[in-house]
C-alpha cells in the first residue's frame, strides 16, 4: 500500500510540476500545487454537484425521515462525500509536504476548515437558489470562489502551518 501511495504521490506531483514553469514568475511553488490541487478537486466536485442534481437525484428533493433536503443541497453533499478525502491527500502529500502537525491532528484541523467551508456553501446556495432564484449550477460556481478563497488561508495558516 505504501508504494501505491508513493507512486500516486510522485505522479501527481510530477504532473503538477511538470506546468509549473509557466507560472514560476506569478507564484511560489506551493501556492501554483494548491491552486492546481484544489482546481482539480473543485472541477470534480462542481461536475459531481452537476450530475448529482441533473441527473442521480432529477433535480427532485431528498425525504430523508421527515426531512426534507433539497435537491442543490443533496447533490453538492454528495459531492462533499467524494471530494473530502481527495482533498484532504492532496492537502497533505502534495501541497503542503512541510509540516510540523501530526496527520491525525491535521486531518481534525482540516475537517475543522472543510467544516467551516461546508456552512459557507449551505449558506451561500440557500441565499443564491432559495432567496435570489438563481439557477443551481451556476450558484454553485459562485459559491465556490469564496469558499476556495477561505479555505486556502484557512489550511495555508492552520491545517499545514509550518514549524
Amino acid at each position: 500500500m505504501r508504494k501505491l501511495h508513493q507512486h500516486i504521490r510522485k505522479l501527481i506531483l510530477d504532473t503538477v510540476d511538470l506546468f509549473y514553469p509557466l507560472f514560476q514568475k506569478m507564484m511560489p511553488l506551493q501556492t501554483f500545487r494548491y491552486a492546481a490541487c484544489g482546481g482539480f478537486n473543485t472541477c470534480l466536485d462542481i461536475t459531481l454537484f452537476f450530475i448529482s442534481y441533473n441527473y442521480i437525484l432529477q433535480k427532485q428533493p431528498v425525504h430523508v425521515g421527515f426531512l426534507t433536503i433539497g435537491a442543490h443541497i443533496a447533490a453538492f453533499l454528495i459531492g462533499f462525500c467524494i471530494t473530502f478525502p481527495i482533498g484532504f491527500y492532496l492537502s497533505r502529500y502534495v501541497v503542503f509536504q512541510a509540516t510540523s502537525v501530526a496527520k491525525r491532528e491535521q486531518l481534525g484541523k482540516y475537517f475543522m476548515v472543510v467544516l467551516g467551508c461546508l456552512f459557507l456553501n449551505y449558506g451561500f446556495l440557500k441565499l443564491f437558489v432559495d432567496v435570489l432564484h438563481w439557477y443551481p449550477t451556476p450558484s454553485k460556481l459562485i459559491t465556490t470562489l469564496f469558499v476556495v478563497a477561505f479555505s486556502y488561508v484557512s489550511q495555508k495558516h492552520f491545517t499545514f502551518k509550518t514549524a
